[in-house]
């Protein structure tokens, strides 16, 4: 073991594997202890999967999240806890429908600060990785997921905070993920071009440039680039093994694992906050983190 430690804290079971999963399985497989947080059971996810669009799967789902967040877990070689608060579901409509009573975006930030606290203090990460103020995309867990990390990143350290939710732990990197960037799919589409063959992604593609439009391509915000291939056929199984949320057939299995090793072999984050001093750009997320912080 290296003596470094990295938490990946997700609003949803399936986060932890679309978003920063090869770099979690990499340091993980160099002998950091890792360990995903999954804020919420993910029970308001619908089955995006026919496959498993079955009679009593519904009924079931969150006994069967929590499967396969075992099953991601393992094949990605981390650990993972659960934070324990109930999936707000994505509201949609115009006006958008109140969030459910009780559920995670509506619980007290500080109550969430605790919660999530108590598991930093516990495990004492080095470098904590969650979404950025966005949330990615806008789920109003991931958002939360956003303001709970940054405040428990914050709290973690100061007895003064939270003084019955254990021994003070100060973190010493925070990241925010930056998986799904225009510039990636571009360069992806060039290489489809240069084959001749038609882009399978063109329809994603051409809705993340007008986001690009509105808010910048997320690569204008990235320090980091771990370069992890090496790793994306565990991230591949980890997204498998959510079963109920993720389609093999979809977007995510649409370019081969070759072309994606060659051409953009990395996984992006943003450094957020960092409490020592390291030269950016950087390939490493324990990038200034020497024998001393052990």
């Amino acid at each position: 073991m290296s003596g470094l430690r990295l938490m990946a804290v997700h609003a949803h079971p399936d986060d932890e594997s679309s978003k920063g999963a090869a770099t979690t399985a990499k340091y993980a497989a160099e002998g950091n202890e890792v360990l995903v947080v999954t804020l919420t059971g993910g029970e308001a996810g619908s089955i995006l999967n026919p496959a498993m669009d079955t009679p009593g799967v519904l009924e079931r789902i969150h006994e069967i999240r929590r499967e396969e967040m075992a099953a991601a877990a393992a094949a990605l070689g981390v650990r993972q806890t659960w934070l324990g608060f109930v999936d707000s579901g994505l509201p949609e409509g115009d006006p958008p429908p109140p969030l459910p009573e009780g559920s995670f975006a509506l619980v007290p930030l500080e109550e969430a600060t605790e919660a999530l606290v108590r598991v930093v203090r516990e495990f004492r990460p080095h470098v904590m990785t969650t979404y950025d103020e966005t949330g990615g995309y806008p789920h109003p867990d991931h958002i939360r997921c956003y303001e709970v990390s940054v405040a428990a990143f914050e709290a973690a350290g100061d007895p003064a905070r939270f003084p019955g939710a254990g021994e003070p732990w100060t973190p010493l990197k925070l990241y925010y993920n930056h998986g799904f960037s225009l510039r990636r799919l571009e360069r992806f589409a060039e290489e489809y071009d240069r084959l001749g063959e038609p882009f399978p992604l063109q329809e994603w593609l051409d809705r993340s440039r007008k986001y690009a439009v509105e808010r910048g391509d997320v690569m204008s915000r990235v320090t980091t680039q771990i370069e992890c291939s090496e790793y994306f056929p565990q991230r591949d199984g980890a997204l498998l093994a959510h079963a109920t949320q993720i389609d093999p057939n979809g977007a995510f299995f649409a370019i081969p694992l070759d072309l994606q090793k060659r051409v953009w072999p990395t996984e992006e984050f943003e450094l957020a906050q960092t409490r020592v001093k390291t030269a950016l750009p950087e390939h490493d997320l324990f990038a200034g983190i020497g024998d001393e912080h052990r």
